[in-house]
């Protein structure tokens, strides 16, 4: 499904981590996949609330979660600079779909990182 959310489409996922050589692309093209879904999900969807919002978002974090290890494994991590990020592209996709309410901290409650 293609995404339509004009906001989304022009938005240039983890733009930090493409510019740092310590993430590898191979790896930030998967985040970057996982954030797509996030928006292909809440435009399929079209959750109603924040709780329903929360269920969308939690698995999004927990496939960061399985992607660590392969940050890891291509020597490097999801540390501070690749948290924020991550965070603030959550926030980004919350408050683009309606969702200015939704707790920062919350969408990526879930997260090991």
């Amino acid at each position: 499904m293609p995404i339509t959310n004009q906001q989304v489409t022009g938005y240039a996922f983890l733009r930090e981590l493409y510019a740092d050589g310590y993430f590898p692309d191979h790896v930030v093209d998967k985040g970057r996949a996982i954030l797509l879904r996030l928006c292909e999900r809440i435009e399929a969807e079209r959750p109603k609330d924040l709780a329903a919002l929360y269920a969308l978002t939690d698995p999004a974090t927990e496939e960061f979660n399985l992607l660590e290890a392969e940050f890891e494994a291509a020597g490097s991590e999801i540390e501070t600079v690749a948290r924020e990020a991550i965070g603030e592209d959550f926030w980004f996709i919350a408050t683009s779909y309606g969702f200015a309410a939704a707790d920062p901290e919350r969408l990526i409650a879930n997260r090991d990182w």
